[in-house]
């Protein structure tokens, strides 16, 4: 096995977008360490344990970042369970550990990420016969030629195009619609305002700005999608599952859903491809 989960890792020089991967390792981590935790990620806490970073500048955890990825891992079951042996594209994946928590032996995963960010995986994790990885930005379209349509594709952007120019995001958004005819592709969003308190420098801790958010989208726009790229048969807001306290108020998930509330929150967009 090349990675190897338990040695010592050193990543406290990680910065810019590619440190977000710690941010959200983190919260998953310890939400998953949880008695009462709402994520069952072993892996991640491994993961946490093993690597050094100043987590303490991200500020306390947060489920969000667990819920998260419990909302992509259903869509993603149930992408496979009507699509067996079908392609998973992980883009901008990180240290997500999505593979080994959805746990289909028959999944074909390809994994696209940054140099750094590749080699710092094959550190930690175990290689797996179902996995291919590329050291890429997923900005770059030769990842598509190593996907096989046949079974089905379905791509996951968990916690990617926010970080990326409007139009990059809405290009690559298109271009999978046009490769993947009959695909998915599932992404999280930011609203507007919270865009702009990033692009001036959103300050959480005293050691830790957030690194700039140029593309948002709203519920609104987002279910607009297929009239601006016809290949785009349908948009569907994904729910993240209910967690603790506040995160399981369903009143509080009302409230939000009222507009003008509805369109300044975050949002999990399903986009399904035409064909």
């Amino acid at each position: 096995m090349e990675g190897s989960v338990g040695k010592r890792v050193d990543a406290t020089d990680l910065g810019g977008v590619s440190a977000t991967m710690m941010w959200t390792l983190r919260n998953r981590a310890v939400e998953a360490s949880r008695p009462d935790g709402t994520l069952d990620d072993p892996l991640s806490v491994q993961l946490y344990e093993t690597i050094d970073h100043p987590y303490e500048n991200f500020g306390r955890p947060d489920q969000s970042h667990a819920l998260r990825a419990r909302a992509f891992d259903i869509e993603v079951r149930l992408f496979l369970a009507a699509h067996p042996g079908g392609t998973v594209v992980a883009l901008g994946e990180g240290l997500q550990t999505s593979y080994w928590r959805i746990g289909d032996p028959d999944v074909r995963w390809l994994s696209v990420d940054l140099p750094d960010v590749v080699a710092l995986r094959e550190r930690l994790l175990p290689s797996e016969p179902n996995i291919t990885t590329l050291a890429m930005s997923a900005l770059d379209r030769a990842w598509m030629d190593y996907v096989d349509p046949d079974r089905g594709v379905f791509v996951t952007a968990e916690g990617l195009l926010m970080y990326l120019p409007a139009e990059d995001s809405l290009g690559l958004i298109t271009d999978c619609a046009r490769r993947f005819p009959g695909g998915r592709l599932m992404f999280d969003s930011v609203p507007k305002w919270l865009s702009r308190l990033t692009m001036k420098g959103f300050r959480i801790t005293r050691n830790y700005t957030i690194p700039p958010m140029p593309f948002h989208l709203s519920p609104g726009e987002a279910a607009r999608l297929p009239d601006w790229i016809p290949e785009i048969a349908f948009v569907r807001e994904v729910s993240l599952p209910l967690g603790r306290g506040l995160w399981g108020s369903r009143t509080l998930r009302t409230v939000f859903d009222v507009p003008p509330m509805r369109n300044a929150r975050f949002t999990l967009n399903l986009c399904g491809f035409a064909g």
